[in-house]
């Protein structure tokens, strides 16, 4: 089992499972805000974000998963889009749990001047709600606190597919 584990990093199938995972959470995201009008607010837009940066890991490591760089640079992307996204769905989740008019989210994103992305695809990056709103729940929990989920199942993945990689080969 664990041979299996060690290889799961070197083989495209898994990579491209990574991409696609986190892909099909940004389509429901896409559902909720434009099928169901459910309006994004900044830390949905930089959990997106996050979340592209898992597909884009994912899409990194397919091309060449037997390559020791290019897994190294999918490894690198997916640990820090796992570990930053569940940062902000927590604090997300914070804002939400505990709502405090000092301890509010931006009205407008905070991109760099040279890639205003909410100008470039508002459609995608644009906030319009508010962080401290609670507009849908499943089973009890909102849409950041299913984020911290969704993000530490991928920060768990990384570690024992990282682990379990770096593991010495069996004789």
């Amino acid at each position: 089992m664990l041979s299996n584990l060690k290889s799961l990093s070197t083989r495209r199938a898994p990579w491209l499972l990574l991409a696609f995972s986190a892909f099909a959470l940004e389509l429901c995201a896409l559902y909720f805000q434009h099928i169901m009008k459910l309006e994004p607010c900044v830390m949905c837009v930089y959990e997106r974000i996050t979340m592209l940066g898992i597909v884009v890991a994912g899409l990194v490591g397919s091309i060449a998963p037997q390559n020791i760089i290019i897994r190294l640079l999918a490894f690198g992307l997916w640990a820090l889009n796992a570990v930053w996204g569940l940062l902000l769905a927590m604090e997300h989740t914070d804002y939400q749990l505990n709502p405090s008019p000092f301890a509010t989210c931006d009205f407008f994103p905070n991109f760099p001047s040279w890639a205003p992305l909410h100008e470039w695809l508002p459609w995608l990056f644009n906030p319009t709600g508010n962080c401290a709103d609670i507009v849908w729940q499943f089973f009890g929990y909102s849409m950041p606190q299913w984020l911290i989920v969704s993000f530490a199942i991928y920060c768990v993945l990384f570690i024992i597919i990282a682990v379990t990689a770096l593991l010495p080969a069996k004789k």
